[in-house]
């Protein structure tokens, strides 16, 4: 029905892997070269006012067709990859009416996607499954957002009997390293609320996301030769080790989940002689972050007391906040998508993001987005898969959340 599931295909091919600490943004230079590619798209489609920024932003514009006076509705997506896994997918496959069981994706090194590992699997049997050939991610984090978008866009040029406001579009940089959108410059992009596509399985919808900081410790140690160390030695790894050892181990993003909170060491390097440990910290309740923020400080209080301020240097600071915050008084940009989904016969379903989109920090900034579902499971690895269907069920989403911005006459 629509050219989502092609357009998808031919965007996993991009290498646009996101890297930590580059100090340039866009991150990677894969990212331009994606950017420069969907401008291309965006001419063919006929779209207005279509550019590119230094920093890899593309924002683009489809004139509204309605005579009445309709609010312009943005879609935000990024076009970067995780970090953590190799980012372009060269050799996705799709199975065809997908039978419930085990699915080989690389014969010669054992990678197989299976239901017993990940049960939600089995809800997508009879259909049409994208996937790697377990050497890569997918990309559907966010290239499926992005061929969702492309897709409405095209079917609605092909129909202009079907009636809506301006359409304006980003494709941004950088999301999964934390950049969060920060040079679009919203009041030139034009619209009047905006959604990202940037969720999971079919029907999600998210309009409450974690609170974030983020923390670095240095730690200094005092290298001795091992065989004349005693009483002399102080091993960063071992002041480290019991560092992390102050926190609940039961609050990780591995034994938490819904609106439970977390600290989260994501990276620890270094040697006797200095470590670098950072932490990530997430909560959803305004009250309950700050506690989290006040513990860390707190345990690094202690390892100071007890091992000398000079042991342990210390920087934390707040990345995005929960965007319900500032949904008062505009839960209708929320209540249009849910009846979108109703009206093409969807679930939604609503659950908080357990971390961050650019739409949390556009929020904050005055562009209420919210974010809806992509349709793609397992995103950051190689299990990374998408349903051909739950996609273009995506792009029906689009369409309909413009039609009813134009029937309803929504004021911003």
């Amino acid at each position: 029905m629509y050219s989502t599931a092609d357009r998808f295909l031919k965007y996993v091919t991009f290498d646009t892997r996101s890297v930590h600490d580059a100090g340039t943004v866009p991150s990677s230079p894969g990212q331009f070269e994606f950017a420069r590619f969907l401008a291309g798209e965006l001419r063919e489609l006929g779209l207005d006012g279509i550019n590119i920024s230094d920093h890899a932003y593309v924002t683009a514009a489809l004139p509204g067709n309605s005579k009445k006076n309709v609010p312009a509705v943005g879609f935000i997506i990024h076009m970067d990859t995780a970090a953590e896994f190799p980012g372009k997918c060269s050799n996705p496959r799709v199975v065809k009416n997908y039978d419930g069981g085990d699915i080989v994706l690389n014969k010669a090194e054992g990678i197989v996607l299976s239901p017993s590992d990940f049960p939600l699997l089995k809800d997508n049997t009879g259909l049409d499954l994208i996937v790697t050939d377990g050497t890569t991610l997918l990309g559907a984090d966010d290239k499926a957002g992005i061929a969702e978008v492309m897709g409405a866009l095209e079917y609605l040029a092909a129909h202009p009997e079907i009636e809506h406001g301006d359409v304006k579009i980003a494709f941004t940089p950088d999301e999964e390293i934390g950049h969060l959108a920060a040079y679009l410059d919203i009041e030139s992009f034009g619209a009047d609320f905006a959604y990202t596509l940037d969720g999971g399985p079919l029907g999600e919808i998210s309009y409450e996301n974690f609170n974030a900081a983020k923390a670095e410790i240095h730690i200094k140690g005092r290298s001795v030769h091992p065989g004349t160390a005693k009483g002399l030695m102080v091993n960063a790894i071992l002041l480290a080790q019991e560092f992390i050892g102050l926190f609940p181990p039961a609050e990780t993003p591995g034994t938490t989940e819904l609106y439970e909170g977390y600290y989260h060491c994501r990276e620890a390097s270094g040697d006797v002689e200095e470590m670098t440990l950072k932490y990530l910290i997430r909560d959803h309740g305004k009250e309950t972050f700050a506690a989290r923020k006040a513990f860390m400080e707190r345990c690094v209080l202690f390892m100071r007391d007890k091992y000398g301020p000079e042991r342990f240097t210390f920087s934390m600071s707040d990345e995005y906040y929960n965007l319900r915050d500032k949904l008062d008084g505009k839960m209708y940009i929320v209540d249009t998508a849910l009846d979108a989904m109703r009206e093409l016969g969807i679930e939604p379903k609503v659950i908080p993001v357990r971390g961050g989109t650019d739409g949390a920090a556009l929020t904050y900034r005055g562009l209420v987005t919210p974010n809806l579902f992509t349709g793609g499971y397992n995103c950051h690895g190689r299990y990374e898969f998408i349903p051909i269907q739950s996609m273009e069920r995506a792009t029906d989403v689009v369409i309909r959340i413009l039609e009813i911005v134009a029937r309803k006459k929504l004021v911003p």
